[in-house]
């Protein structure tokens, strides 16, 4: 299909969407990420990779510093903006001494966090929670000015699993983003700075992410960017399972490949991934396809 092309306007610059499809790379700078936790919590480490995905074709790069992995147990106590500040401010600066011109995404719910790493340099705000986790957000983005993704999340990870099935994902997803960037357009921020994502894997079971991916193309009826995030997620792991057992992160490339080419067939003008380079060669097919039904 053809994709709606958008001006997305950031921080400081602004970005075409729909001519091609975009690329994010993501760094977790955490111990307790579900993908690749503590492998880049060293600084160093961190910028190194950053760099690297920016070498591999990376347009953006999401920094984060606190895990919204599955299972977190009830009660476990937020991360405090402090100590997020302190693995992600770092890593920020360094990239951006190194390249400039980067454009850099913070991931994160928390509007001091927000506050900090627009004013060290990012374009933008990555919000699984769509503003709504911490009361100050609302109020914080319109006034940063910055390009902010807002992100469906079905409850907090702690009540993922004992969540029941929803009836109608794609339903329930499209009307709740659509009832949640009102409320943020209500509150300030611009049309022309928000990007919808519906979140696949938060709060959603395994059955249920690929009904939402095979109606994500409904999604561009809200009449937003739309960016798809199911980068080596479980249930790409349940689904290459091997005798009984889900395959292991290292392990769902492939099953990556698969899903993220799939939603750039239904729309996607950005895609949130770990490894660049084989998604940015895939998308390039994929992208040749979408002008081929023009």
């Amino acid at each position: 299909m053809k994709r709606p092309a958008y001006i997305w306007e950031l921080r400081r610059r602004r970005l075409e969407l729909g001519g091609r499809t975009l690329v994010m790379g993501v760094l977790n700078v955490t111990p307790d990420s579900f993908s690749d936790g503590g492998q880049f919590l060293s600084r160093d480490h961190a910028v190194g990779h950053a760099l690297q995905m920016l070498d591999d074709g990376a347009d953006i790069l999401d920094v984060g510093g606190e895990s919204t992995r599955p299972g977190v147990k009830t009660g476990e106590k937020e991360l405090p903006p402090e100590e997020e500040l302190a693995r992600v401010l770092p890593v920020i600066e360094d990239v951006l001494r190194e390249r400039p011109n980067a454009i850099i995404s913070v991931d994160t719910y928390k509007a001091e966090v927000a506050r900090a790493c627009i004013s060290a340099g990012s374009e933008i705000v990555n919000d699984v929670s769509a503003l709504r986790w911490d009361p100050q957000m609302m109020a914080t983005i319109p006034m940063l000015g910055c390009g902010v993704i807002l992100m469906h999340s079905r409850g907090r990870p702690a009540e993922w699993r004992k969540l029941a099935p929803s009836p109608d994902v794609v339903t329930e997803v499209k009307s709740d983003l659509q009832a949640w960037s009102r409320i943020a357009l209500e509150s300030g921020v611009e049309k022309s700075h928000i990007v919808l994502d519906p979140g696949f894997g938060f709060g959603k079971s395994f059955e249920q992410n690929y009904p939402l991916l095979a109606g994500f193309h409904k999604l561009h009826e809200l009449g937003f960017p739309l960016l798809s995030g199911t980068s080596r997620k479980s249930f790409i792991g349940r689904t290459l399972a091997h005798h009984g057992e889900d395959a292991p992160v290292d392990h769902r490339l492939y099953g990556t490949l698969a899903t993220v080419t799939a939603s750039v067939l239904q729309g996607s003008h950005i895609v949130r991934v770990h490894d660049v380079r084989p998604v940015v060669e895939a998308i390039k097919v994929a992208d040749e396809i979408i002008k081929g039904d023009a």
